[in-house]
């Protein structure tokens, strides 16, 4: 009897961020594989990491990820507190962003809009940060 193992394969997402207003703080990322909590839910996150805003340019990479539909939250965390800080009427006084760089009109955008297929061994994406 001749015995198999299977290998299931595993993926790496690396983001990439362009567009930082300066170098101060952290960029602070959050992996999702579902709508539920994305994206000002970190706690509801499969996966997070930051990285020092005054690398150049920031880049996280999730490893050890199962093929499947990810979308990924950004924001620079400035002064360091681990939030995304707001000013009047929710505005966010940080910049932040969202994998596949939807257009922003009024709100955060869906997971369907920021979710992107993660299949192959690695994914290198590019998000570019938003700022009010």
């Amino acid at each position: 009897m001749v015995s198999m193992e299977l290998k299931t394969m595993t993926c790496s997402l690396s983001v990439a961020i362009a567009g930082l207003k300066n170098s101060q703080g952290q960029v602070r990322f959050s992996l999702f594989n579902s709508a539920e909590g994305f994206p000002g839910s970190g706690e509801r996150a499969i996966a997070k990491g930051s990285t020092s805003a005054a690398d150049s340019p920031p880049i996280f990479t999730f490893e050890n990820l199962q093929p499947g539909l990810y979308a990924v939250a950004v924001f620079h965390d400035i002064n360091g507190d681990g939030v995304l800080n707001r000013g009047l009427m929710g505005i966010p006084r940080e910049g932040f962003g969202f994998s596949n760089n939807p257009q922003i009109l009024m709100g955060a955008p869906s997971f369907k809009r920021a979710a992107l297929v993660v299949e192959s061994a690695s994914l290198d994406i590019c998000i570019q940060l938003k700022y009010f």
